[in-house]
């Protein structure tokens, strides 16, 4: 503990405020000297300069140039020397023996061009020992001989100038070749100097010089010239102790750049008299400190956010000190001259001299505390200063999102000051033309105009540019057709998939869908926005802003406040868990919330529906008018008295739009709040209602911070509820109480600058940590998974890389965020997250599946967030945190210290008081997500007996049968002269097969009397099997006792359990081996060690689609004999389970890459043999997935408690390296969450198993608030739009002229549904259809509407139409209807009509309920009837008849014709004919 506290002190604490200087006891004496000399000749150089010689720009610039070269020097031989490193040549020194008496000898001088003269200590030898006599006797140093003068240090200052003196005698006499060794210091004589006559003493300090004398040395050939070259016995690892590397050039150019400039700019702030006395050696030193960390700098850094080496920290200071100086000298120069103009504001007179001098002090003062605000990392990196300066510009001045990346801060910072650019011309123009008391210019109408279209465009677009590269890209490819090409050649792939081949690796369909969203979005806009600029132009064009001023100002604030207290109070509390806190359950529940186990997705509500439109009523209607209408009053005072503010209106009308677009949640408190203080409170404040809301805007975001962060240390240091991790936070508690108004003001602080207030080490007092952007760390750090297809074959086979329950836990998550891009900006529009904003954390919490997910940027129908998956089994804290999160508070009954109970349906008084000193809340209890449900069982307690194995034996060799008989190249390997050779052998009347791997246990066909496996046993269990699947196959062969089909199917067995018992060690009758053997062969690993099996490389096919899938079939086979034993001894039920799996299930290894694929493409079943070694485990599960419906609580987290709890986990194991995995930091709190939320935190800060990428979801992919909003206004769904209500009136028109009587009258009423019924649908196409592969469709209800959908997609849109308007009407038919297909079905219905969700579960409600017996090309289906067109008498009529079916064909017809053949309905034998419906042109 005490080396650890020393080693802070001195490379921590010592080495920020030098700027990386430090004396290292571990390094050796000359790197520590090296370093000490360097850092006082950049600390006294400029001051010697300064105190001197006369203040002149030439000193300054003389002072630079000096800078420029020596770093230039330095840069260049450390470059060249780790160049040389890298590619150098290493040479061997041989030696002799080491005697006293016996000199070195060495070999491979040849042609060095410098002699070799090293000698042991106390025997100089003859040639080197004169000239080393003669310099001790005219020049001698009284602490060191003049051979080590270099690496010995001084001990007294009276000698340090005689050895610069001497120094400087030895480079004159011998060229420069310093000699750096790689462990022992030596140098040679001249001209090389022998370092290796030390003391003892000397020696045990280096101890990274010490290198065993019997081993040869090795140097580097460092070539200077051509044919000169240096013997450089320095190693790599000493020379990055010395010195910092720098791969590229540009990175010593940029440092040397840097480094002339903080010492001319420092210098010319020296000049200009800023400094006197004491502060002009203080701001020397920070200049060394700056140029000295671009040699050596501070690693870690205390603002540094990653372990090791972080090259760019390295130019925070000289950064920073240059910007720093450039606006000292910008301030001081403006105030001095006094060219801005002034002007005031809220009584604060702003760019006055007096307020440019103050700023310019205030910036003195800053600078000379650099070693002081990077001691406590006060000032992030460089990339993240920029980041966040140039994100919080966009977000408070021009109203733009977060960003997520600085190439997107910077993308976004351009796009709006183009926007207000273009805005500013017309707005200047509108404010130069004539105004009347009721005359609006036509200009400002046209600004309005364009500032609406605009900023609605602006809030509905990403700030990550390339989204939107991708969306052009894909144009350029589509022109090009190639992407129609790629999908003719994938999709065939997938429908002509044979049964024993796996499924295929699906292409990952979110980007294709990422990019369809954005395009969606363009093409809506391209409507959207001239229809809104139009719109807005006609009403500021009609002076109704002028004409009813002022009572519309009042009733446009009076009706946002009311609209937005409704919305996004009342609503959001009484949706909430434990409203206000006071009520046990919410008074708006959802469907699911009394459900046990959620079935099906959320269903929409009608409180829900309410929300989205009072959210679309308060975006679109109510803020906009009261933009404008501020508009319109600040332009009017503006052309009267000011005509310089167009600029700010142009930027103040588009910030507030963009902001009321994206985040109206807030909009109306500070509406509220500006028109009560400033109209009504304080108006002689008031400047004009824009500037206010303007301005108020902007605090208020800063006080919802500050209002985050008291509550978090209100909560986190509250005493009732604190929790000691360790010794040193109950000793810090007490120091909590007078640190409570410092923690006030940093709280205002790091409000104002958005910084976090993280506890230091977890304790109870908080510190102020450097400024972040709204994506709080600086890591782009995602998970990668470990799979077969990342690692190497002999590591698959060896070690099983990503075996861990993290890593095959991670794809979980994975698809938990695919689900989440689906539906969460939908969610966060329909309410059933609650209130939400940028940057709020989530937790969801399920089962096994806890995950963060923080809210990063929010738009107008766009949400980009990151979810971040903790482990299914965590620690104890972990644990203790879950439980806190999903238990419930509705039973307690406790009131202080008794028990009195509670009020029906509300809280107790501690329960209600405990709720309010938490971090978090919870905002959901039954939030549906689809996933999968995770089921595993121990297969050693299904496979321990001896009767279980052969079962599963059984059923191997019965899969390998089935495989074989169903394999296209059955023909092809029976007609395989190769094959059948070397199973002739087996064809024998007394062959056997006698192989030890057999045993009468597990073998069912084993012959005992044979001691092994003969061909008669074998046939006399398995040959009714290989008949009967024989029999099922399209061309069956011959299949006799003695035929070819039975002979390979006998040796393909045999192959397969030999395989099986060498993996499984043959004679061992344990379990542990059979498990680890058949995990073998699970994975694919297959080894063929006998001779009499090497047929098989003949093809290797009987391999992987004959064995490899035998072996994964029987295992679900096992499965499922359990529940239901004798189920599968009938043939029939046997080959249509195996048929079934092998369609709706993949069974694979997680391994394997389609087991990702398989997952992420949304399969209804997965299986698979999991191998565990963790904690001393080893044993074997049977992982068993079925996608369903999960339901997770949502719990809102207080985000300045993640901020601030991330920024102190960074602090405590980066720059003060606390390495203990049970640190106090992390012990569990419950009141704040505190080991969830360090351990989602960036590896190896935290522990997430699972990191997503930033994911941005979309609002126009949630089907339930399309139908709620309607579909996108595009022009491709206008066009639609227009044709189907023109083909329903000719249609409707047709009917009524060619119908009469009863007759007429049913046939229009049925034309009429249908025409509603395709007027609906086509208000939720899709753009751009994406068919689903058929592999991965569902099979039980899934697989069979999947199969519905997929027939229905190849009729005509009357046909589905006419089976949807039968199933959702409860309808039954009394014949059987075959229609033919509408013609041109891609001009009204195209194929992904039927794979919208929302149409998929009308039509699983409708086939429900109707009675509708469907026919298609892959399966029929029937459902009993309930009603018919003659009522219940029909209804029952028809339910005692035999079921009817509607079968539907593909047919070619002539363009816009239907021809029905015939249509009978049940009751009045009413008979429609052909001729009748042909008269419609339908």
């Amino acid at each position: 503990m005490g080396s650890q506290a020393l080693q802070i002190l001195r490379q921590g604490v010592w080495a920020s405020l030098t700027g990386g200087w430090y004396v290292d006891p571990h390094q050796s004496t000359f790197s520590n000297c090296f370093h000490l000399y360097l850092w006082i000749f950049l600390l006294a150089f400029p001051f010697l300069l300064y105190m001197a010689l006369p203040p002149s720009l030439v000193v300054a610039g003389v002072y630079s140039a000096v800078v420029a070269v020596f770093f230039t020097a330095i840069k260049v031989v450390n470059y060249r020397l780790h160049a040389m490193f890298d590619l150098g040549e290493i040479v061997e020194k041989k030696q002799a023996s080491l005697t006293a008496e016996a000199p070195r000898t060495e070999e491979g001088d040849d042609g060095s061009g410098a002699h070799d003269g090293n000698q042991h200590r106390g025997s100089p030898s003859p040639q080197a020992s004169p000239p080393l006599k003669s310099r001790r006797e005219h020049r001698s140093c009284p602490c060191s001989s003049p051979d080590q003068w270099f690496y010995r240090a001084c001990r007294s200052a009276g000698c340090l100038w005689k050895c610069l003196r001497l120094a400087v005698f030895e480079l004159s006499q011998n060229p420069p070749s310093f000699l750096f060794l790689n462990s022992s210091p030596v140098f040679s004589t001249p001209p090389q100097f022998d370092l290796d006559h030390e003391s003892l003493q000397e020696s045990q300090e280096n101890t990274l010089m010490i290198e065993e004398k019997a081993k040869p040395k090795q140097y580097y050939r460092f070539w200077v010239l051509p044919g000169k070259w240096l013997r450089v016995r320095y190693d790599r690892l000493a020379l990055l102790a010395l010195l910092d590397r720098n791969r590229r050039v540009g990175e010593n150019v940029f440092a040397v750049v840097l480094a002339s400039l903080v010492a001319f700019l420092g210098f010319l702030l020296l000049l200009q008299g800023f400094f006197r006395d004491i502060w002009v050696f203080q701001f020397c030193l920070v200049i060394a400190s700056c140029q000295y960390s671009l040699l050596k700098s501070v690693q870690p850094d205390a603002a540094s956010p990653m372990h090791g080496h972080n090259w760019i920290i390295v130019y925070s200071r000289p950064v920073y000190f240059c910007l720093c100086c450039v606006m000292i000298w910008i301030f001081d120069l403006s105030g001095r001259a006094g060219s801005l103009q002034p002007f005031s504001l809220y009584g604060v007179t702003f760019f006055s001299a007096h307020f440019l001098i103050w700023v310019r002090d205030m910036l003195i003062v800053f600078a000379l505390c650099f070693p002081v605000i990077f001691l406590f990392g006060l000032l992030p990196q460089v990339n993240t200063f920029v980041m966040c300066l140039l994100e919080q510009i966009d977000m408070h001045v021009f109203g733009g999102t977060a960003t997520t990346s600085p190439l997107s801060s910077l993308f976004s910072l351009i796009r709006s000051v183009l926007v207000a650019a273009l805005l500013y011309g017309f707005c200047l123009g509108a404010i130069n033309a004539p105004w009347g008391d009721a005359h609006v210019p036509v200009l400002f109408s046209v600004f309005c105009g364009l500032l609406l279209a605009l900023s609605y465009h602006l809030s509905r677009q990403s700030s990550d540019p390339t989204i939107l590269w991708s969306v052009f890209y894909l144009i350029l490819l589509l022109h090009n057709n190639e992407m129609s090409l790629v999908r003719s050649k994938l999709f065939p792939e997938l429908e002509n998939r044979t049964p024993e081949e796996p499924p295929v690796e699906i292409k990952d369909p979110l980007p294709e869908k990422l990019r369809n969203s954005v395009n969606e979005i363009l093409h809506s806009d391209l409507v959207m926005c001239p229809l809104m600029a139009v719109i807005t132009f006609a009403i500021s064009a009609s002076t109704v802003f002028i004409a009813l001023q002022p009572a519309l100002s009042f009733v446009l604030y009076i009706l946002a406040g009311v609209v937005g207290f409704i919305t996004h109070y009342l609503l959001p509390q009484l949706r909430k868990q434990l409203p206000w806190f006071c009520l046990a359950h919410p008074v708006l529940r959802s469907k699911e919330y009394s459900q046990f186990e959620v079935r099906d997705a959320a269903q929409l509500m009608w409180f829900e529906k309410l929300y989205a439109w009072l959210q679309c009523v308060e975006k679109y209607f109510i803020y906009p008018a009261v933009v404008l209408n501020s508009l319109t009053t600040e332009a009017r005072t503006v052309g009267q008295n000011h005509k310089d503010r167009a600029l700010f209106i142009s930027v103040a009308g588009m910030k507030l739009l963009r902001s009321s677009f994206c985040t109206p949640s807030q909009q109306y408190v500070t509406l509220c709040f500006t028109t009560l203080f400033f109209q009504f409170d304080y108006p002689h404040f008031s400047e004009t209602f824009l500037i206010d809301y303007y301005f108020m805007s902007i605090l208020f975001s800063k006080m919802w911070d500050l209002l985050y962060k008291l509550r978090f240390v209100l909560t986190y240091i509250a005493p009732w509820q604190i929790t000691w991790g360790s010794a040193f936070h109950a000793f810090a508690q007490p120091f909590a109480v007078p640190h409570s108004a410092v923690l006030f003001v940093q709280a205002v602080f790091s409000a104002v600058f958005s910084t976090p207030l993280n506890p230091v080490l977890g304790s109870a007092v908080f510190v102020t940590s450097y400024t972040r952007p709204v994506k709080f760390w600086e890591r782009d750090y995602n998970t990668k998974r470990v799979d077969h297809s990342n690692t190497r074959l002999a590591t698959q086979l060896d070690r099983n890389p990503g075996a861990d329950d993290n890593n095959l836990n991670s794809i979980f998550y994975e698809h938990l965020t695919r689900s989440l891009q689906h539906s969460l900006c939908g969610d966060l529009l329909l309410g059933r997250w609650g209130n939400y904003s940028t940057g709020d954390c989530f937790i969801l919490a399920s089962d096994y599946l806890n995950a963060l997910v923080h809210i990063i940027e929010i738009g107008n129908g766009l949400v980009t967030f990151q979810l971040r998956g903790l482990e299914f089994r965590g620690t104890y804290c972990q644990q203790r945190e879950v439980e806190a999160i999903t238990e419930g508070v509705e039973e307690d009954e406790g009131c202080c210290c008794c028990e009195p109970g509670h009020l029906p349906h509300m809280l107790s008084f501690n329960a209600a008081f405990g709720q309010r000193w938490l971090a978090w809340e919870v905002a959901a209890t039954k939030y549906v997500l689809e996933g999968y449900s995770i089921s595993d069982n121990n297969a050693a307690s299904m496979l321990q007996v001896f009767d279980l194995r052969k079962i599963l034996i059984t059923y191997y060799v019965k899969s390998i049968i089935y495989y074989v008989s169903r394999s296209a190249k059955l023909e092809e390997w029976l007609a395989n002269e190769m094959i059948q050779e070397a199973l002739r052998p087996c064809q024998g009347p007394n062959y056997v097969d006698s192989d030890p791997t057999f045993n009468l246990n597990i073998d069912e066909d084993y012959d005992h009397r044979a001691s092994g496996i003969t061909p008669s046993s074998f046939c006399m269990i398995y040959l009714d099997w290989i008949q009967y699947c024989n029999s099922r196959r399209q061309t069956p062969v011959t299949c006799e006792r003695d035929s070819p089909l039975v002979n390979l199917c006998f040796g393909l067995c045999i192959l397969g359990r030999r395989a099986l018992g060498t993996a499984s060690h043959s004679m061992s009758a344990s379990l542990e081996p059979f498990l680890y053997g058949l995990h073998a062969l699970f994975k694919g690993d297959f080894r063929i060690t006998s001779p009499r099996d090497e047929w098989v490389f003949a093809d290797m096919d009987l391999l992987n689609r004959v064995v490899a899938p035998g072996v994964r079939m029987s295992l679900k086979l096992h499965q499922d004999h359990f529940t239901s034993p004798d189920e599968y001894e009938d043939l029939m039920v046997l080959y249509d389970a195996i048929t079934a799996n092998e369609e709706k299930m993949l069974i694979s290894h997680e391994g394997d890459p389609v087991w990702r694929s398989a997952i992420l493409a949304n399969m209804p079943s997965l299986l698979a043999l999991r191998h565990i070694m963790d904690d001393g485990s080893d044993e074997y599960k049977i992982i068993m997935l079925n996608k369903r419906f999960l339901s997770f609580r949502v719990i809102k987290v207080n985000r300045e408690c993640v901020r601030g709890l991330w920024a102190g986990q960074q602090q405590e194991l980066v720059f003060l390296r606390n390495r203990n995995p049970e640190r106090g930091s992390i012990q569990n709190a419950k009141q704040a969450l505190r080991n969830m939320i360090n351990s989602s935190c960036d590896q190896p800060i935290g522990y997430p198993i699972y990191v997503s990428p930033l994911t941005t979801s979309y609002a126009g992919g949630h089907v339930q608030l399309r139908s709620v909003w309607g579909g996108p206004v595009s022009p491709h769904n206008i066009y639609t739009w227009l044709i189907s209500s023109w083909d329903r009136y000719r249609f409707l028109d047709s009917t009524q002229r060619a119908s009469s009587g009863i007759c007429g009258l049913t046939v229009v009423c049925w034309s009429w549904q249908v025409a509603e019924g395709l007027r609906r649908r086509l208000q939720h196409w899709p753009h751009h259809p994406q068919p689903l592969p058929l592999a991965l469709l569902s099979q039980s209800e899934g697989r069979m509407e999947a199969g519905l959908l997929t027939s229905l997609q190849r009729t005509s849109s009357i046909q589905g139409l006419l089976g949807h308007q039968l199933s959702s009407s409860q309808l039954s038919f009394s014949g059987s209807v075959a229609p033919p297909p509408l013609p041109g079905p891609e001009r009204f219905c195209p194929a992904s009509l039927l794979e919208n969700t929302g149409h998929r579960a009308g039509q699983r409600a409708g086939l429900a309920q109707g009675g509708l017996h469907y026919e298609s090309h892959f399966g029929k289906w029937s459902f009993s009837a309930r009603k018919g067109f003659n009522g219940p008498a029909a209804a029952s009529e028809a339910e005692a008849g035999p079921v009817q079916t509607i079968r539907t064909q593909v047919r070619r017809q002539p363009p816009l014709r239907s021809h029905f053949h015939q249509h009978l309905i049940s009751g009045p034998n009413i008979f429609i004919e052909k001729s009748l419906l042909e008269s419609g042109n339908i």
